[in-house]
């Protein structure tokens, strides 16, 4: 199921740029933290799907996970430094064909966006499989993305060029969450930790909302004006509860003896 990036080598070019800063070096731990939380949490599929984030201090770089590594298998050395243009800057490896057309785009197209992950993760994806509106407002967990999702309707095969990632981006427009319908997830956070925060409290909240579906009795939506207030005391911590969220994450992982460098 996954591609080469089109080209190959003539896409890929090996140039040397010195990005040791502390701040890139930690952007790296976090990244690579969110690869094997995923993992951990059963968010991956098999080596297809992919996460991106800014490098620190340079807008035009991004990380993003090389061809053929499993999630459970990424650390913080294996990650590739790309520019927009498909050259790998920093890193062993290409990125898978799709990650490279999909992430590079939206990165460009969408500077507020500093990290991005993408998953074809279980219950999220399967509400894209849903005729009408993925993620409904029928629990607190839901009302978490209240106002922040956006649906793409039209499934167009895989993204093998320029012209998917900019639907991508065009369409996720304003929203943090974007349903591929067909597809699967991309999520959209202004920092690592807030990304990865909100990827694992949107499969919470689908995973919840399937098994209350399945019930086969009526739902009970929450009213616009308590969903929003919802919203709205939940986004005034979010930023903070996603850094102690990720910094969790890193010391259970840490706890389970498990190499976040190499």
């Amino acid at each position: 199921m996954a591609h080469t990036l089109s080209g190959g080598a003539q896409r890929v070019a090996s140039v040397s740029v010195k990005l040791d800063a502390p701040e890139i070096a930690e952007a790296r731990r976090q990244l690579a933290a969110c690869f094997r939380l995923a993992a951990l949490h059963g968010f991956e599929e098999g080596v297809c799907n992919h996460f991106s984030a800014i490098v620190p201090g340079h807008d035009d770089l991004f990380f993003v996970n090389p061809y053929g590594y499993a999630f459970s298998e990424i650390t913080a050395s294996r990650l590739l430094i790309c520019d927009f243009n498909g050259n790998v800057i920093g890193g062993e490896g290409a990125p898978e064909a799709t990650a490279f057309y999909i992430h590079a785009r939206v990165h460009k197209l969408m500077p507020r966006v500093k990290a991005a992950f993408h998953t074809h993760m279980p219950n999220a994806t399967a509400l894209c499989l849903l005729d009408g509106p993925p993620l409904l407002w029928l629990g607190q967990m839901s009302l978490k993305f209240y106002g922040r999702t956006a649906v793409d309707e039209h499934y167009n095969g895989l993204a093998l060029d320029d012209t998917e990632g900019d639907r991508i981006a065009r369409t996720m427009g304003d929203a943090d969450i974007l349903f591929l319908k067909n597809h699967g997830v991309m999520v959209a956070g202004a920092t690592i930790a807030e990304a990865w925060d909100d990827l694992y409290y949107l499969e919470r909240a689908a995973e919840v909302q399937l098994r209350a579906m399945s019930a086969n009795r009526p739902l009970k939506p929450v009213p616009h004006e308590i969903a929003q207030r919802t919203y709205e005391q939940m986004r005034a911590g979010d930023a903070e509860s996603a850094r102690a969220h990720l910094a969790s994450g890193m010391r259970q992982l840490r706890a389970r003896g498990i190499d976040l460098e190499t």
